[in-house]
Protein backbone atom coordinates (compact mmCIF):
# COMPACT_ATOMS: atom_id res chain seq x y z
CA UNK A 1 0.00 0.00 0.00
CA UNK A 2 1.54 3.73 -0.75
CA UNK A 3 0.56 6.50 1.41
CA UNK A 4 2.44 9.81 2.15
CA UNK A 5 0.90 11.62 4.56
CA UNK A 6 3.28 11.18 7.34
CA UNK A 7 6.75 10.64 4.68
CA UNK A 8 6.28 14.62 3.55
CA UNK A 9 6.14 13.75 -0.21
CA UNK A 10 8.88 10.67 -0.18
CA UNK A 11 6.83 7.12 -1.26
CA UNK A 12 5.94 4.45 1.64
CA UNK A 13 4.53 1.14 1.49
CA UNK A 14 3.37 -0.58 4.29
CA UNK A 15 1.34 -3.89 4.59
CA UNK A 16 -2.67 -3.40 4.62
CA UNK A 17 -4.42 -3.11 7.68
CA UNK A 18 -8.29 -3.74 7.61
CA UNK A 19 -10.69 -1.24 9.72
CA UNK A 20 -14.46 -1.69 9.58
CA UNK A 21 -17.13 -0.74 11.92
CA UNK A 22 -20.19 -2.66 12.67
CA UNK A 23 -22.06 0.88 13.14
CA UNK A 24 -21.81 1.91 9.72
CA UNK A 25 -20.29 0.87 6.20
CA UNK A 26 -17.21 2.13 4.05
CA UNK A 27 -18.63 5.22 2.60
CA UNK A 28 -21.76 5.21 3.90
CA UNK A 29 -23.50 7.47 7.00
CA UNK A 30 -22.23 7.42 10.52
CA UNK A 31 -25.47 7.06 12.99
CA UNK A 32 -26.04 9.95 15.05
CA UNK A 33 -25.39 8.45 18.07
CA UNK A 34 -22.17 9.04 17.51
CA UNK A 35 -21.80 12.71 16.27
CA UNK A 36 -22.55 15.68 18.10
CA UNK A 37 -26.20 15.27 17.50
CA UNK A 38 -26.54 11.96 19.54
CA UNK A 39 -24.31 10.49 22.49
CA UNK A 40 -21.33 11.74 20.78
CA UNK A 41 -19.10 8.62 21.68
CA UNK A 42 -16.39 6.60 19.60
CA UNK A 43 -18.46 4.01 17.64
CA UNK A 44 -17.08 0.27 17.49
CA UNK A 45 -13.93 -0.21 15.27
CA UNK A 46 -12.74 -3.64 13.92
CA UNK A 47 -8.81 -4.50 12.74
CA UNK A 48 -7.95 -7.14 10.62
CA UNK A 49 -4.86 -8.15 8.47
CA UNK A 50 -2.71 -7.06 11.57
CA UNK A 51 1.05 -7.99 11.27
CA UNK A 52 2.72 -10.06 13.72
CA UNK A 53 5.32 -7.95 14.63
CA UNK A 54 2.62 -4.97 15.43
CA UNK A 55 3.71 -3.82 18.70
CA UNK A 56 0.83 -1.02 19.07
CA UNK A 57 -2.07 0.77 16.98
CA UNK A 58 -2.59 4.58 16.50
CA UNK A 59 -6.25 5.92 15.48
CA UNK A 60 -6.42 9.56 13.94
CA UNK A 61 -9.94 10.53 13.07
CA UNK A 62 -10.38 13.79 10.90
CA UNK A 63 -12.29 15.68 8.54
CA UNK A 64 -10.75 17.15 5.55
CA UNK A 65 -14.11 18.60 4.32
CA UNK A 66 -13.79 21.17 7.24
CA UNK A 67 -14.07 25.05 6.06
CA UNK A 68 -10.92 25.95 7.74
CA UNK A 69 -8.25 22.97 6.15
CA UNK A 70 -9.03 19.60 8.04
CA UNK A 71 -10.17 19.18 11.57
CA UNK A 72 -9.10 17.00 14.35
CA UNK A 73 -11.81 14.58 15.88
CA UNK A 74 -9.50 11.94 17.71
CA UNK A 75 -6.05 10.94 17.96
CA UNK A 76 -5.03 7.47 20.12
CA UNK A 77 -1.53 6.26 20.19
CA UNK A 78 -0.08 3.36 22.38
CA UNK A 79 -3.70 1.35 21.86
CA UNK A 80 -2.83 -2.46 22.88
CA UNK A 81 -2.80 -4.79 19.56
CA UNK A 82 -6.40 -6.37 19.46
CA UNK A 83 -9.01 -7.12 16.90
CA UNK A 84 -11.82 -4.48 17.86
CA UNK A 85 -11.97 -1.70 19.34
CA UNK A 86 -15.67 -0.92 21.70
CA UNK A 87 -17.73 1.92 21.40
CA UNK A 88 -17.14 4.29 23.34
CA UNK A 89 -13.75 2.72 24.88
CA UNK A 90 -10.24 4.50 25.44
CA UNK A 91 -8.14 2.14 23.53
CA UNK A 92 -4.83 4.32 24.60
CA UNK A 93 -3.63 7.47 25.00
CA UNK A 94 -5.54 10.68 23.98
CA UNK A 95 -3.91 13.33 22.46
CA UNK A 96 -5.57 17.06 21.65
CA UNK A 97 -8.02 17.65 18.75
CA UNK A 98 -8.76 20.35 17.28
CA UNK A 99 -11.89 20.73 19.75
CA UNK A 100 -9.06 21.32 22.24
CA UNK A 101 -9.63 18.53 24.14
CA UNK A 102 -8.38 15.22 24.65
CA UNK A 103 -10.96 12.93 23.63
CA UNK A 104 -13.23 11.57 21.18
CA UNK A 105 -15.23 14.26 19.43
CA UNK A 106 -17.82 13.23 16.74
CA UNK A 107 -18.71 14.65 13.62
CA UNK A 108 -20.54 17.80 13.94
CA UNK A 109 -20.62 19.54 10.11
CA UNK A 110 -22.16 22.71 9.67
CA UNK A 111 -25.63 22.56 8.86
CA UNK A 112 -26.81 21.12 5.40
CA UNK A 113 -23.43 20.53 4.85
CA UNK A 114 -21.84 16.77 4.29
CA UNK A 115 -18.57 16.00 5.19
CA UNK A 116 -16.39 13.11 5.31
CA UNK A 117 -14.39 11.52 8.15
CA UNK A 118 -11.57 9.09 8.26
CA UNK A 119 -10.79 6.55 10.71
CA UNK A 120 -7.13 6.30 10.12
CA UNK A 121 -5.53 2.74 12.21
CA UNK A 122 -1.43 2.80 11.92
CA UNK A 123 -0.06 -0.78 13.08
CA UNK A 124 3.46 0.45 14.54
CA UNK A 125 6.66 -1.90 15.58
CA UNK A 126 7.22 0.30 18.83
CA UNK A 127 5.26 2.00 21.60
CA UNK A 128 5.53 6.13 21.72
CA UNK A 129 6.46 8.39 24.18
CA UNK A 130 4.60 11.35 24.35
CA UNK A 131 3.05 13.94 26.32
CA UNK A 132 -1.09 13.99 26.13
CA UNK A 133 -1.10 17.68 24.66
CA UNK A 134 0.90 15.73 21.47
CA UNK A 135 -1.17 17.18 18.51
CA UNK A 136 -2.06 15.13 15.35
CA UNK A 137 1.36 16.81 13.70
CA UNK A 138 3.58 16.23 16.50
CA UNK A 139 2.19 12.76 16.66
CA UNK A 140 2.84 11.99 12.90
CA UNK A 141 6.05 13.12 13.08
CA UNK A 142 7.04 10.53 15.53
CA UNK A 143 5.27 7.73 14.56
CA UNK A 144 6.78 8.09 11.01
CA UNK A 145 9.48 5.74 11.13
CA UNK A 146 7.80 2.94 13.23
CA UNK A 147 4.32 2.52 10.96
CA UNK A 148 4.34 -1.07 9.51
CA UNK A 149 0.77 -1.09 8.18
CA UNK A 150 -2.03 1.27 7.32
CA UNK A 151 -5.67 1.16 6.77
CA UNK A 152 -8.91 3.36 6.59
CA UNK A 153 -12.39 3.82 6.75
CA UNK A 154 -14.55 6.72 5.56
CA UNK A 155 -17.71 7.53 6.98
CA UNK A 156 -19.88 10.64 6.09
CA UNK A 157 -22.41 12.86 8.15
CA UNK A 158 -24.73 15.30 7.44
CA UNK A 159 -26.24 17.47 10.05
CA UNK A 160 -30.36 18.05 9.59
Amino acid sequence: MKHSAISKGQEVHWRELQISSPAFLSDDYIPSRFTCDGLNVSPPLDIDKIPKDAKSFVLIVDDPDAPNGTYVHWIVWNIPIKHHLKENEVPGIEGRNDFGQNHYGGPCPPNGRRHRYFFKIYALDSLLQLPPETTKEQLEQAMGEYVIAFGELIGVYQRQ
